[in-house]
């Protein structure tokens, strides 16, 4: 059973998302291309949070970061792969996504999400740092 602020998906899932090291998040530009990269994500209540890093970045404004503000939609698939194949699933989120700051409400919580689930995060200085914020209004699951 789900809290009211979680999303209304099976326990196996939200277990999956607590869980899952890393995601796929797929954008897509205003003429529909795609693009879909890895990411650290964090559930929080009933929206995923990805951190913009301090990994090197190319100088340019992320992809991901243009199309989002493009389109303000995003989705997110985290997958569960075994040799064993009766232990397959995912979860796929699709919906409004934006991207925040430290003057959003819910950055602080979101980067200590991020911070609790990826110990690297915490010798990182994000608090100034972008984020991205999902809130899933469309969610499909599956498992074998």
């Amino acid at each position: 059973m789900c809290s009211a602020s979680e999303p209304d998906i099976p326990g196996w899932a939200l277990n999956l998302l607590r869980e899952s090291r890393t995601g796929h998040l797929a954008t897509a530009s205003f003429a529909a291309e795609p693009h879909v990269i890895p990411v650290c994500f964090a559930l929080v209540e009933s929206a995923l949070y990805i951190a913009i890093d301090e990994k090197p970045k190319t100088g340019r404004r992320l992809l991901r970061l243009r199309n989002i503000e493009a389109t303000g939609q995003a989705a997110l698939v985290v997958d569960r792969y075994d040799e064993d194949w009766t232990q397959l699933a995912w979860a796929l989120a699709r919906g409004p996504a934006r991207i925040i700051t430290n003057s959003d409400q819910h950055h602080a919580p979101a980067l200590a999400a991020l911070r609790d689930k990826y110990p690297q995060y915490r010798a990182m200085e994000l608090e100034d740092a972008e984020m991205i914020e999902l809130r899933p209004n469309r969610w499909n699951v599956w498992r074998a």
